[in-house]
């Protein structure tokens, strides 16, 4: 065997067992910084609408009965891994969220740099900590984990029809 040709097979089994990157979702960070709107859309612009719902159709899957999506290959957002998507309500808003593979300081310092702004309203309670930031009215972005998962931050955009 010639060197091309073992040079040809070690770089074929290289392939073979290379790590699978992760793709970076960046419209769902965008979503999930309050960057872009999909509330407004609705009202602005139906055809990014209706793009993001073939996104979602695309590079998500329903988890059974579960309010949230898992990602068809290894995403991640912001260059943090994207465990889980959240499209739609939560308690008195809706709006989008993700949970991610990092730690709350982690989560929160790379989306602080992303909005330029410190998120710095943060409460702990109930075995949770969250941090929240105004960015219009009715439009807060939020972090958050809880005391079970410290490893993992739920990320978010909401609108309130309440606050």
């Amino acid at each position: 065997m010639g060197k091309r040709s073992v040079a040809g097979a070690v770089l074929a089994l290289m392939g073979a067992v290379a790590p699978v990157q992760a793709a970076e979702d960046a419209g769902v960070a965008r979503l999930a910084a309050c960057q872009d709107s999909w509330m407004d859309w609705q009202k602005t612009a139906p055809e990014k609408l209706d793009a993001l719902a073939a996104h979602f159709r695309a590079s998500y899957t329903a988890h059974g009965n579960t309010p949230y999506y898992l990602p068809k290959t290894p995403t991640t957002i912001a260059g943090l891994k994207l465990v889980q998507l959240y499209p739609i309500s939560v308690g008195m808003g809706v709006g989008l969220s993700v949970l991610v593979d990092a730690p709350l300081d982690k989560a929160k310092a790379t989306f602080e740099a992303i909005l330029g702004k410190k998120v710095g309203k943060c409460e702990a309670s109930d075995g949770m900590h969250a941090c929240e930031i105004e960015l219009a009215p009715q439009r807060d972005f939020t972090v958050m984990t809880v005391d079970t998962q410290p490893k993992q931050t739920l990320v978010g955009c909401y609108y309130f029809y309440e606050k």
